[in-house]
């Protein structure tokens, strides 16, 4: 009990001598946390916005002419060798038509004059969840267009594939974002805790003349870097959670972002993210007071 009473006193104490460089240290771990986890949330929505794209994702291929009973059979068996379908639709001109009558509304007078007989025959193929990525879709499509009677396979390839490249460039800056929260943080409670360390210097020789172990030495400079981690990171994740919410409420019904329902990061990667920033910092000041140790 003396022990862990001696410690806490001694933290305080360190915090209160030198609390405008741990003020400093804070608002940076607070930053880095913030900048991470900001990038890491948009990351995230990205992908579920993806998904539910991915879940109305087909692949219209324009056929030569209709084909019967039979040609049907065989177009779907050498569809599904490729890989598993969901299911296929086969669409004539007159379903086509209608379709589009219905999706061009009050300006569906401008089809007056025409006949369904100028759209062609088509196949709507909705491909399994397996098939869902950039890479897979595109040679799904390839794959199609090669079939006998084929003209054409349309799926939105430059939106799928721009929306394709945006997630590769979050999934870089996360990394590149994440690295740097490593790097500046451990430098960052290392270097302050250092220079705190080497202003108490003549105090810890005193206390390692007065018998005093390691761990009491130790002690009070990882319970400071447990304390910067855990107050920094819930800091940056308290700041992440109000932007948040202040996007959602001002922008959330508005272009894009009106597509799919923005959500905050899940409790287990909060955590991950709050217990990471208290590891780092612990490892920070446990390196800052092996270094003035072995002095």
């Amino acid at each position: 009990m003396r022990f862990f009473l001696f410690i806490f006193t001694q933290t305080l104490r360190n915090i209160c001598h030198s609390w405008g460089v741990q003020l400093m240290t804070l608002l940076t771990v607070t930053l880095s946390v913030l900048i991470f986890s900001f990038f890491y949330l948009i990351y995230t929505n990205m992908l579920q916005a993806g998904e539910k794209i991915g879940e109305e994702l087909r692949l219209t291929v324009y056929l030569d002419a209709q084909l019967s009973p039979a040609g049907q059979e065989e177009f779907i068996k050498k569809v599904n060798s490729f890989g598993k379908v969901e299911k296929i639709i086969f669409i004539t001109p007159e379903q086509a038509f209608q379709r589009l009558t219905k999706q061009l509304g009050s300006d569906s007078d401008v089809l007056a004059d025409l006949s369904p007989a100028f759209l062609p025959y088509s196949a709507e193929i909705y491909p399994h969840k397996d098939l869902r990525n950039l890479s897979r879709i595109k040679e799904f499509s390839d794959y199609l267009t090669n079939l006998p009677g084929t003209q054409k396979v349309q799926y939105g390839q430059a939106w799928v594939e721009r929306f394709g490249h945006f997630i590769k460039l979050l999934r870089f800056i996360v990394i590149i974002s994440g690295t740097l929260l490593i790097l500046t943080t451990m430098f960052m409670v290392s270097y302050t805790l250092r220079l705190t360390l080497y202003a108490r210097q003549d105090e810890l020789k005193v206390l390692r003349y007065l018998g005093a172990t390691n761990s009491y030495i130790k002690g009070p400079v990882l319970i400071e870097g447990f304390a910067l981690g855990l107050f920094g990171s819930g800091l940056g994740l308290a700041a992440l959670f109000f932007l948040f919410q202040w996007i959602k409420h001002h922008f959330s019904s508005a272009g894009f972002l009106g597509l799919f329902e923005l959500r905050f990061l899940p409790m287990s990667d909060s955590a991950i993210i709050l217990l990471g920033s208290i590891m780092l910092c612990t490892l920070g000041s446990l390196l800052s007071i092996r270094r003035l140790l072995k002095k």
